[in-house]
């Protein structure tokens, strides 16, 4: 996925944690003190300095969403309800302004570039709806899944459609390099699910696996989001790789403080079962970094938690161990990357609101 994953596995995973030991101690409060500096002189909030791109986002949504059955249309408006924080469609107007701005001091979001972010947030939600279905999860958002209300069967048709609704958005912005960008999210995300699905026996591989799981199911659509509205506000490929990079970098720091809600948040904050992740099997960043204090782990993550009692024990041995702190220090080097990407562009209000974007993705608690 990157360099740094890359390098993961061909070290053991003790020489990883000694990597992000040693980093911590020695990068991380600087970065904070540095980010925190920069960002008091110039905050900028970067949900009210898009809040202007992204009005009317749900309607519009649901304009390309228009259909004659009133069921389809009621379970696809279920979560198109406009409470979400779009956090995505966010990332992607702020990242079309700062190329825009750097590219020739252009302040206008082009409307092909909204037509990404609108793009980004259905195929987004169709892979929520596909995913409860996996999951067979009962809460999303704070509400009942669409799958519990209407059935597996029809929740995976409304997910199908609202993909396919995606794609015939995509083709309307009539750029081939676009579609090609956005389609390999697709394609990620299709090839995400399957890895979570797979376990690997060997340790060492084990967070390598980890780590690209998470770049295909939620790290590709924000980075490749990113890229495409670049290639549509400026020519240059460096630019394109900027905002690619920051996508990504951003979107791995997300999952993996998310991977960390599901053990330090309650239920109510987080608007889903905690320790929701162990139920389904899965080993996430905490689990595999608790596994070095507590090796009697590795058992459990080989049979996914599967006996009476695994999933209690497991949960308690990460809560014993320094997993959660370990996988809070990675997310931390995940987005001192990101912001040393994106400060490659020339200084423009929002390129501050992205950096400043790094600080709110770990500091969230929900």
């Amino acid at each position: 996925i990157c360099h740094f994953t890359q390098r993961s596995s061909t070290l053991s995973f003790p020489k990883l944690c000694n990597i992000f030991w040693w980093y911590h101690h020695t990068s991380i409060s600087r970065l904070c003190s540095c980010s925190k500096t920069a960002s008091d002189e110039k905050y900028q909030d970067p949900f009210q300095l898009g809040r202007k791109d992204l009005k009317n986002l749900y309607e519009d949504i649901k304009k390309e969403l228009l259909v004659s059955t009133s069921e389809l249309k009621e379970m696809c408006d279920y979560y198109f309800d406009g409470k979400g924080k779009a956090f995505r469609p966010m990332i992607v107007v702020l990242m079309a302004r700062a190329c825009n701005i750097h590219h020739n001091n252009s302040r206008e979001v082009q409307a092909s570039q909204r037509s990404v972010a609108i793009i980004a947030e259905m195929i987004h939600t169709a892979s929520l709806v596909h995913d409860d279905v996996i999951d067979d999860a009962n809460s999303r958002r704070g509400k009942m899944t669409v799958n519990q209300i209407w059935g597996e069967r029809k929740a995976v048709l409304a997910g199908d459609f609202i993909l396919s609704a995606a794609s015939v958005a995509l083709a309307r912005i009539g750029n081939t390099t676009i579609i090609s960008v956005l389609t390999q999210v697709i394609e990620d995300l299709v090839r995400g699910e399957f890895l979570q699905l797979g376990s690997k026996e060997n340790e060492n591989e084990r967070f390598a696996h980890y780590l690209e799981k998470t770049f295909k199911k939620t790290a590709s659509l924000i980075a490749n989001s990113c890229k495409a509205v670049s290639i549509l506000g400026c020519p240059d490929p460096k630019v394109h790789e900027i905002a690619y990079q920051y996508g990504k970098n951003v979107g791995i720091a997300f999952q993996l403080i998310d991977d960390v809600l599901d053990f330090t948040s309650c239920a109510d904050r987080l608007g889903k079962p905690t320790a929701a992740d162990l139920k389904l099997g899965l080993a996430t960043g905490p689990v595999l970094f608790a596994c070095r204090q507590f090796p009697e782990m590795n058992a459990m993550i080989m049979r996914r938690f599967s006996k009476p009692g695994d999933v209690e024990r497991a949960r308690k041995y990460v809560l014993q161990s320094d997993g959660v702190q370990q996988t809070t220090y990675l997310a931390q080097r995940y987005c001192h990357e990101a912001t040393r990407e994106i400060s490659k562009l020339r200084p423009s209000p929002e390129r501050e609101a992205l950096i400043q974007l790094t600080e709110m993705v770990l500091m969230r608690d929900k």
